[in-house]
């Protein structure tokens, strides 16, 4: 059984690599800010866009674009502004974006099947219409992640001294925010609502156990993340298993691995260097003791 003989099976594959692109691409930068849950959050204000798609009778993930990207500017303004009870606000919308879809897609007639294609993510639902957003906001997923990446990880790093330089911090907050909302809604169809968020995160940690230089991490992360999300798209029309929670599984397994791979590696490294130390070896001691972060090589 040829798997490309099926049109829906052709859609959801292209749709799983540009949700392999994007959802790493932009997971870095949430990486980096401490904010990896971000994309769970989105995810719960996400439905209510979902619900008013199928109550309006108009697009599922425009309507949650736009509800996702607003609740994404709300999110940034409760963190400036929240203080100490910015966590109560963030709960709240985050329950009631998630009652709020259950209530709309009830309220219009949709079934609990329906409800579960998008919070667990389905193969046979993902239409040609579904396609062509999904092409049109990963387009500029990509464009803001790989255009700005500088000017994105300098903010991520350390946001006072990325307003020291001059650039426009809180403008490039929101721009993050922003993405990170269409990175779930390009990825809803294939990886569902509650499990995105794992797909954004997830292979950057991975990727972070081979290397701790901005571009490697970023390429390596994007690499896994195209790998386990065709991956679990095949397995999921092979197997008859959800794609969402199989493209999760096979992220962990990923993450895994490497962390398995990397632990001796890094020792290794280590005793090598120690042993170079101590041996007086030039090219050991040459290095300045001033020299930056790892994680700042490459950008």
């Amino acid at each position: 059984m040829d798997i490309l003989d099926y049109a829906f099976m052709q859609r959801a594959l292209l749709a799983a690599v540009l949700v392999g692109i994007t959802a790493p691409a932009i997971g870095i930068y949430l990486v980096q800010r401490r904010q990896a849950l971000m994309g769970d959050g989105i995810g719960h204000v996400a439905l209510t866009g979902v619900g008013l798609g199928f109550l309006l009778s108009a697009s599922p993930v425009w309507m949650a674009t736009a509800v996702s990207v607003l609740g994404s500017v709300l999110m940034e303004l409760i963190r400036w502004y929240g203080k100490t009870r910015g966590d109560i606000a963030l709960a709240m919308l985050f329950y009631g974006g998630m009652a709020g879809g259950v209530m709309l897609v009830n309220i219009s007639g949709g079934s609990n099947a329906n409800l579960v294609s998008y919070l667990f993510g389905s193969l046979s639902t993902v239409s040609e219409s579904d396609v062509t957003a999904i092409c049109v906001l990963a387009a500029f997923v990509v464009l803001v992640s790989v255009g700005l990446r500088r000017q994105l990880f300098a903010v991520s790093q350390d946001e006072e001294f990325a307003r020291v330089t001059g650039l426009p911090v809180r403008a490039l907050n929101l721009l993050t925010a922003v993405t990170a909302a269409v990175t779930v809604t390009v990825a809803m169809r294939v990886v569902g609502l509650l499990l995105v968020s794992a797909l954004m995160v997830v292979p950057v940690a991975a990727a972070q156990q081979l290397s701790r230089s901005f571009a490697a991490t970023f390429a390596i992360a994007v690499a896994i993340g195209v790998s386990v999300a065709l991956g679990g798209t095949v397995t999921s029309f092979y197997q008859d298993v959800p794609p969402g929670a199989t493209i999760v599984l096979l992220t962990i397994a990923a993450f895994m691995v490497l962390t398995a791979l990397a632990t001796p590696l890094a020792r290794r490294r280590a005793r090598v260097r120690e042993r170079d130390r101590a041996s007086g070896d030039p090219a050991e001691c040459a290095i300045p003791a001033t020299r930056a972060p790892a994680e700042h090589v490459g950008t």
